[in-house]
């Protein structure tokens, strides 16, 4: 896919949240792209996912593993989207990953998205997710925040990407 950065965020000093707030819903791009590279300050192991500003009207399906010898589990939940980072007691220096898909995100529908989240841990517990969620909200996604319940350490970083279209309204693949 053709994407184009729009803006990246590297934390320094720690943060409780990083901000997208000027993303261009005038048609320049039909999908969102994030590249998440987290840690959290403490045993925290979330954040949570906002689209203008809004905690409210998300659903979800996710698929969870820890690594730890417990069965994956399945759930699916009626709130705010909650994404597995990295913690302060998991080993030093190392960081979650996550990518979001958000297709059609300034279209007039309800806005679907994709996730693929893992936390590095040399240990047995680890976390592995993929979810798919919903925000029922026909608004275009203007800002996105990530915000974290401790803070995301330095370093941790978020990339912001516009997936583009080709004239006949396909997305481009390179």
């Amino acid at each position: 896919m053709n994407k184009t950065l729009i803006e990246r965020v590297e934390v320094n000093p720690a943060t409780s949240t990083i901000s997208f707030s000027s993303i261009p819903t005038d048609g320049t791009y039909t999908d969102l792209y994030l590249m998440l590279s987290l840690r959290n300050s403490t045993n925290t192991n979330y954040f949570t996912l906002k689209f203008n500003s809004s905690t409210s009207n998300f659903s979800q399906k996710e698929l969870q593993g820890e690594g730890s010898g417990t069965p994956a589990s399945a759930s699916r939940t009626d709130s705010v989207i909650r994404l597995s980072v990295a913690t302060g007691n998991f080993t030093g220096n190392t960081f979650g990953s996550t990518q979001i898909t958000i297709p059609n995100f300034a279209s007039s529908n309800n806005k679907s998205f994709s996730v693929n989240a893992v936390t590095e841990n040399n240990a047995t517990l680890s976390y592995q997710a993929i979810i798919a969620g919903l925000w029922s909200n026909t608004s275009a996604i203007s800002s996105i925040d990530l915000v974290s319940p401790a803070n995301f350490v330095q370093y941790s970083s978020a990339s912001l990407y516009g997936v583009s279209s080709g004239s006949d309204g396909i997305t481009v693949a390179s």
